[in-house]
């Protein structure tokens, strides 16, 4: 039976202090990896388990000499959130581990649903206070394991979605741990209650409505009454999909390297893809498209590119788009993005080399040496504009001008990087380059003169060049 609260508190609010840590803890922590060795972050929200996790982690003085601070996150979604964050305040006052407290706001328009979005706008935050090399340590544990299994399951997920959560993964530029996944809840409670913990119930955890509140409440209780450990076997499942999936992610990465285009992460080569039998493709595809900051794929988003655009024709340039992001086919090729614009039609703008020159929708130029230090710039600057139609430009070794429109389809510069092509052109309105694809005779004279390069980089890619 929970704790009641005070008059005047919150529901499921316990009002007295914590003790500082004991001495002792009965449960032991796993140990970090070694590439984990930054500031522990610890997400607190007040509740049974985060409680237990930050009151153990805060009785470990090596834990604690490395740095341990907590983050409470304040959705802003429930009635009695402004005492959640001060009973968190108290909490870690008590143990004398710093708090910061962040109020975000949810979108509920996101399609995601409020929880999933929720959840978005929490690690968004979380990851936002963490510096390179720390570690985001949660509360999940064994029983949140085996409902994400479960959930998983109902959605037809393969080894990668069955593997559920990973004690230690990539984070940002840190890393996420779940210290407490190998424990039970009952172990937590056990903890909680033999060192006079506190915490606070969310109410939303005792409504069967959300997915995994149905699993816990109704399916995992069902189960336990004929399988006492059924959610320490399905855990344990989990963890044997988890292995399994990190020894096919392994050759995943090595077939992917070998499709990606060079210098060009969004981009496979179709042929390539289509040697790899179908599972191992559907498998390429989720890992390519993962690695690529897109939206998550609709359920069935893998078979329908199959069906669309890898078994179309050659000829054809189908395309597949979800949530503002598209696969395009063309020739030979895929390519995965955001839904770009085109440059402005008419847009220009002068540019002297110096710096690197950021365009309207995302995308750069820049001017270089060999080792890609930055120049003194054109003599004259040049002016930088959108493509109009009816340009022509005059190639090295040769006399007569081309149209532009006709070298891009022979050079195969793909329909998603055109759209963004700037054109460089001189006083006189003269083509001298479309980005670095096509470069004219006098400008590749005068920087190959200087052993310089001219370098586009189309939107999402030029971060480092800025």
């Amino acid at each position: 039976m929970e704790k009641r609260p005070r008059p005047g508190q919150p529901p499921g609010y316990d009002s007295g202090m914590p003790t500082r840590p004991p001495a002792t803890a009965p449960f032991p922590l796993p140990t970090l990896a070694a590439g984990a060795s930054g500031a522990l972050v610890v997400a607190f929200s007040g509740g049974l388990d985060s409680g237990v996790l930050l009151h153990r982690l805060a009785n470990e003085p090596a834990l604690r000499a490395r740095g341990l601070r907590a983050v409470h996150v304040h959705h802003g979604l429930q009635a009695g959130a402004d005492d959640w964050a001060a009973h968190c305040r108290r909490q870690a006052r008590a143990l004398e581990v710093p708090l910061q407290v962040m109020q975000v706001t949810v979108d509920r328009r996101s399609g995601l649903g409020l929880e999933a979005a929720a959840r978005a706008a929490r690690y968004a935050a979380l990851q936002a206070t963490m510096a390179a090399g720390e570690v985001l340590a949660t509360a999940h544990h064994l029983d949140d394991q085996a409902e994400t299994f479960l959930l998983r399951a109902l959605r037809a997920s393969g080894t990668d979605g069955l593997g559920a959560m990973r004690p230690l993964r990539r984070f940002g530029t840190g890393w996420h741990w779940r210290p407490l996944l190998a424990l039970p809840r009952l172990t937590l409670r056990a903890y909680a209650d033999a060192h006079g913990l506190d915490w606070i119930e969310d109410p939303g955890n005792a409504t069967p409505d959300p997915e995994r509140n149905f699993l816990r409440l109704q399916v995992l209780p069902l189960l336990r009454s004929r399988w006492p450990h059924a959610a320490t076997a399905l855990a344990r499942s989990a963890g044997l999909c988890a292995e399994a999936d990190a020894l096919l992610a392994q050759e995943d990465a090595r077939l992917l390297d070998a499709m990606q285009v060079a210098g060009d992460r969004r981009s496979l080569h179709l042929p390539a893809l289509l040697a790899a039998p179908a599972p191992r493709r559907a498998r390429l595809l989720r890992r390519w498209l993962a690695g690529l900051d897109l939206p998550p794929l609709p359920a069935r988003g893998v078979e329908w590119i199959e069906r669309d655009l890898v078994a179309s024709r050659a000829d054809a340039q189908p395309a597949f788009a979800w949530s503002g992001a598209r696969v395009l086919r063309w020739r030979q090729l895929l390519h995965a993005d955001r839904v770009r614009a085109p440059l402005p039609p008419h847009w220009s703008t002068t540019w002297d080399g110096r710096a690197p020159l950021p365009l309207p929708e995302g995308g750069c130029l820049s001017l270089h040496d060999a080792a890609g230090q930055a120049v003194a710039g054109f003599a004259l600057p040049v002016q930088v504009r959108a493509r109009r139609g009816g340009e022509r430009i005059v190639l090295p070794g040769r006399s007569h001008s081309h149209a532009l429109k006709h070298l891009l389809q022979e050079y195969g510069v793909p329909p998603w990087r055109r759209a963004q092509l700037p054109l460089l052109t001189d006083p006189q309105d003269r083509l001298l380059a479309a980005g670095d694809a096509i470069v004219s005779a006098e400008l590749a004279s005068w920087l190959q003169a200087r052993h310089w390069q001219l370098a586009w980089q189309a939107p999402g890619d030029c971060a480092a060049a800025r």
